[in-house]
């Protein structure tokens, strides 16, 4: 995936693709068509600059997902916070609780988490 970056639209293509996996390339242009409006030649270009990122796969008219939704969000979560952060998650986290203070759930699921982490 080599820490590519969807842009808006692209992320929605492949919101289409994640939701509807494994699709035919025919299914993915009419989803495109109705949800995008977006032409046959559209929905393969884009589709074959994001095979050809590693983010999905086009076998014999079959898309699938190379790198599911969750792992691409946390790739890019990675990045984010090595960006902006100096890769530091507790001064990304100090700089988000700043304006949006953490409810007590929020608080208990990030002790647990680092709690399993620790073990």
């Amino acid at each position: 995936m080599n820490n590519y970056k969807l842009g808006t639209v692209e992320a929605q293509f492949a919101d289409i693709i994640w939701t509807h996996e494994p699709l035919t390339s025919g299914m993915l242009v009419q989803l495109c068509a109705d949800q995008l409006g977006w032409k046959k030649s559209t929905t393969y270009t884009v589709l074959k600059k994001l095979c050809q990122h590693g983010i999905f796969r086009n076998d014999s008219g079959t898309v699938t997902a190379a790198v599911t939704r969750a792992d691409y969000e946390a790739a890019q979560s990675t990045q984010f916070v090595e960006e902006n952060f100096s890769g530091s998650l507790p001064a990304f986290l100090a700089a988000f609780t700043k304006k949006k203070a953490l409810s007590q759930q929020e608080i208990d699921e990030i002790r647990a988490m680092i709690d399993s982490y620790g073990r």
